[in-house]
């Protein structure tokens, strides 16, 4: 097993030419330190007694300037096609942006320093049935800790050429911060387990029923089906208990929770499935469009108030919600967002920075691009549940992939579509590696953060 505890080996000083450190300063054996120029290059020490547990921690300061960019590196000896957990303590100080400025690379090469082959090949290779370069990991924050220390960490197979991985602790560009490391380890380990998950979803109008639980009740065969399938969760359209009926928003408003959502707890419950259901909210003057999501238990987890608004809500006395919560349920993080909202990469973008794994998408019509392109860009999977005809060309009753390519869709109404994905298994692209685990760090700056 090859991995360092930082304060548990000999140290000797392996510093970069164009690093900037105090000449004092010995690093703990193997460590060097990099920047690309050196006149960008931020400060390097090693404390003798830092880190969470006291045995020792590396740091990278920057001064007043903007723009300074450094990192410390090792090289650890592996063994190609096993799998390898990674992890690190990481605190920053001083620092507005940590996913951005405190940033975890691991590189995997051959015996000569050289890039190797990736496992699987990726969408864009299939065609030529080449395995592409096997592209840097991003290990992700995975736990608070005690005293602003965080747990960065990562499992992954190691490329079959593979004999060597680099790992690489980055401070990037912010003004007077601060980021410690303490407690690398890069070790074997065994692979993770998957976390498959059947999405599902109706392709329905609610013709039938003049109240609200007489809508809600048509869903049942739906759910039933769904369930017979091995469902872990289905979504359903949007405003539901509105369809068809000839009211005004506000006469088919309701409490949330309330009668519908018992009356699909009561299903949840009795088919042991997640239920997204879009319904018309009542707040006391307020009317919301909301998507609400029912656990297996029969409880409420949770409510999504749709953020954006088109003209004929606006008009109807719809009030916009202002919120991106995202619910953890048995097989993962799940967001919800409606309709108007697909229009907008703003709305999914939230989704997915509060950790949404899936996005479950109520739309009574879109252009079916704006669904695959918001999978895409957050590598997620959206799943849509639409009133609109297959023959008119336009929106889909679908399950998109993390790139935005359709895994299922309905062809007719009535229709329950279903398809099985791992959440576990990362999706790798030609160029990019795993986009997914990248996001947070790449993304722009909006707003301050």
């Amino acid at each position: 097993m090859k991995y360092l505890l930082l304060g548990l080996m000999a140290f000797s000083f392996v510093g970069a030419a164009d690093a900037r450190q105090p000449s004092e300063t010995v690093l703990p054996a193997g460590w060097t330190t990099k920047t690309p120029r050196a006149e960008i290059a931020p400060e390097f020490a090693y404390i003798a007694k830092g880190g969470l547990s006291g045995q020792g921690s590396l740091t990278i300061s920057a001064d007043n300037q903007e723009g300074l960019f450094g990192w410390f590196e090792k090289t650890f000896e592996i063994k190609g096609g096993q799998y390898y957990r990674f992890s690190v303590l990481q605190r920053t100080r001083g620092v507005k942006l940590p996913r951005r400025t405190a940033v975890v690379r691991i590189l995997w090469r051959d015996a000569n320093g050289n890039k190797v082959q990736h496992n699987e090949p990726t969408p864009a290779s299939y065609a030529t049935g080449t395995l592409p370069p096997a592209e840097p990991e991003y290990p992700a924050i995975v736990r608070d800790l005690p005293n602003g220390w965080r747990e960065v960490a990562g499992i992954y197979r190691v490329p079959d050429k593979a004999t060597h991985g680099i790992v690489e602790l980055y401070y990037r560009w912010e003004a007077r911060g601060k980021v410690e490391w303490c407690d690398v380890l890069l070790e074997p380990s065994t692979a993770p387990d998957p976390r498959t998950v059947k999405l599902a979803t109706v392709h329905f109008k609610p013709i039938e029923g003049k109240t609200n639980l007489e809508k809600c009740q048509l869903f049942e065969p739906l759910i039933a089906s769904a369930a017979k399938q091995g469902a872990d969760i289905i979504v359903l359209p949007e405003t539901l208990t509105y369809y068809h009926r000839g009211l005004k928003y506000a006469d088919c408003a309701e409490s949330i929770p309330g009668e519908s959502t018992d009356y699909f707890g009561a299903l949840a419950k009795k088919y042991d499935l997640y239920i997204v259901a879009g319904l018309l909210e009542r707040d006391g003057r307020l009317i919301y469009n909301v998507a609400t999501l029912i656990s297996p238990e029969g409880k409420m987890t949770g409510k999504y108030r749709k953020v954006t608004l088109p003209r004929g809500e606006i008009e109807g006395g719809i009030t916009p919600g202002d919120e991106y919560p995202v619910f953890e349920t048995r097989f993962g993080k799940v967001g919800m967002m409606i309709c108007y909202d697909g229009f907008f990469p703003e709305v999914a973008r939230e989704l997915s920075n509060n950790g949404a794994e899936v996005i479950c998408w109520p739309v009574w019509g879109c252009n079916p691009m704006l669904g695959a392109a918001r999978a895409c860009e957050n590598h997620v999977f959206v799943i849509s549940s639409t009133y609109t005809d297959v023959e008119r060309n336009w929106m889909i009753t679908a399950v998109y992939g993390r790139d935005g390519q359709v895994l299922t869709s309905a062809k007719k109404f009535g229709e329950v579509v279903i398809t099985e994905v791992d959440l576990n298994r990362p999706l790798h692209w030609t160029s990019l590696g795993d986009f997914k685990a990248q996001l947070n760090s790449h993304r722009p700056v909006v707003n301050g953060r």
